[in-house]
């Protein structure tokens, strides 16, 4: 464990070492994830340039006017694409919405590509020029590090390498870039958000601008994460979780409020959650069901469980 309370490994024994190294890190994710679900990647294979670019772009849009803002904000898709107004979305348990504002890219396919329906058309922020060409590297550059650290958990599930890619190429996945802006006066019970578990197979987190980001551990404390520069947070979602049947762990987190005299201090933070086409089973795999742990949960498809989640947490009506 790291003195930033989570396992770090990093990804390049995977992708570039020899067979041994590659089984290290095997274990070493699927360790970190069944015990933790949280993990620190270094050599993650995400370039920082782009990272920064796209934060650059994301602080533009946010300081863009509230009405401008808004008219990004695309009526009817729950959120998966544009801009959502603060005060929008609650952890699926609170009534109290999180204090943020987002905007949402998705996958890009062509015209005609059978998904089409499914996906519908990125947003162009013509009011910051090159927001849409940035966030489309972004995504695909978390994309493809994502889909290496599937093909590592595919491995330590004893699954072939490729279970995961089979379900994830050109996959429903979502990139998020989220602003918390200072806070003005005394937050009505809310915090920056809330307590939660994300819907998806993985997310991939770049170090956000400012601290809070926690997690619940196991002995129900809560400790902060505090990503090194150049690292990546990775954690479990609740697919993967119910697709294991609880044995890779989607851990509880939140991001608190910064003490007082640093309320006017945003916070910016940029999320990949990397999920699967909506047709993928999420059945409980056979090898994860014991007599120690009995099937957890019914069937359900990818799609159905995220359509089920987006109304929990008031994104969908």
């Amino acid at each position: 464990m790291s003195t930033r309370n989570i396992p770090v490994v990093d990804l390049e024994k995977f992708t570039k070492g020899n067979t041994e190294s590659k089984k290290e890190f095997v274990q070493e994710i699927g360790k970190a994830f069944h015990e933790v679900g949280f993990v620190g990647v270094v050599n993650h294979g995400v370039p920082k340039e782009t990272v920064d670019s796209f934060y650059d772009a994301s602080k533009s849009f946010f300081s863009l006017p509230v009405d401008i803002k808004r008219s990004y904000e695309i009526k009817g898709l729950a959120g998966q694409r544009g801009y959502t107004s603060f005060g929008t979305e609650h952890a699926k348990q609170s009534k109290v919405a999180d204090l943020k504002e987002f905007f949402q890219i998705g996958q890009f396919v062509g015209q005609d590509h059978p998904l089409k329906s499914e996906y519908p058309d990125n947003v162009d922020v013509d009011k910051v020029p090159g927001f849409y060409q940035l966030g489309k590297d972004l995504y695909q550059s978390f994309e493809k590090s994502g889909n290496a650290l599937l093909q590592a958990i595919a491995l330590y599930l004893n699954l072939d390498e490729n279970y995961f890619s089979q379900y994830t190429h050109e996959g429903n996945s979502i990139l998020r870039t989220i602003h918390y802006p200072p806070i003005t006066e005394e937050p009505k019970s809310a915090i920056r958000a809330e307590q939660h578990e994300d819907i998806n197979l993985i997310t991939l987190l770049v170090g956000a601008s400012a601290g809070g980001l926690q997690l619940l551990n196991t002995d129900e404390e809560w400790v902060d994460i505090t990503p090194a520069e150049n690292e990546i947070v990775i954690n479990v979602g609740d697919m993967l979780q119910r697709l294991t049947n609880n044995y890779l762990k989607s851990t509880t987190h939140r991001v608190i409020n910064p003490p007082r005299h640093q309320w006017h201090i945003p916070r910016l933070s940029i999320p990949f959650f990397l999920h699967p086409v909506s047709t993928m089973n999420l059945d409980c795999l056979e090898s994860c069901i014991t007599e120690e742990r009995p099937l957890q949960y019914d069937p359900i498809t990818a799609g159905d469980y995220l359509d089920e989640r987006l109304r929990e947490i008031g994104l969908k009506k």
